[in-house]
């Protein structure tokens, strides 16, 4: 490319000097035919220096530097790569740890759940069992009562009869026939309240 300039440069140079030889033949020196092989000497001996400071020391250095920013660059690349793919990955492992939490928590829920109900429905049980040997005791109780206090009821009828019978009369009277009379009583209303 530089070659290319500067030959190009070199051809322009001659051709100008033509054409201005051409249209003049006096005035400027550089314009002159005597001065032209001088300034060929200079113009190449001026294009030739800076070509080789341009192609050994200067472009050298540019195009290292470029090289190296271009491999910085796809270093850098390579590493944000990286670590967009440890980025998932992280990502994809605390996606598994919440979603296993989530199952281990709901599995613990559900597992107390069930443990709640297990042992309410055993303290039901227990209760309901408990509940139903009382009422079995409190209704033993009661006939018990019912059928001690149909005795009792008579003895004290009997008993109450007879000592109005006596303050009303003024005399005792037999206590079998008060009693007999009691029994056929409470037989009537016992059929009444007890169902006998």
């Amino acid at each position: 490319m530089i070659k290319k300039i500067y030959f190009q440069s070199i051809f322009f140079s001659f051709l100008f000097s033509l054409e201005a030889f051409a249209t003049e033949s006096g005035g400027m020196p550089q314009l002159n035919p005597e001065f032209w092989i001088s300034q060929i000497f200079w113009l190449t001996l001026t294009f030739g220096i800076l070509y080789i400071i341009l192609s050994k020391l200067i472009l050298p250095k540019i195009s290292k530097n470029l090289e190296s920013r271009k491999s910085q660059i796809l270093e850098n690349i390579e590493a944000a790569e990286k670590q967009r793919e440890n980025s998932e990955e992280k990502l994809k492992e605390y996606e598994e740890i919440v979603l296993k939490n989530k199952l281990e928590a709901k599995n613990i829920f559900n597992q107390a759940r069930e443990k709640a109900l297990k042992d309410i429905n055993a303290k039901k049980e227990v209760l309901d069992k408990q509940i139903d040997d009382e009422i079995i005791k409190a209704e033993q109780e009661i006939k018990v009562l019912q059928n001690g206090a149909a005795e009792k009821i008579n003895k004290i009828a009997i008993e109450t009869s007879s000592e109005l019978i006596q303050k009303l009369i003024g005399t005792e009277v037999n206590n079998s026939s008060i009693s007999a009379i009691v029994d056929d009583l409470s037989k009537r209303n016992g059929d009444k309240y007890y169902g006998n």
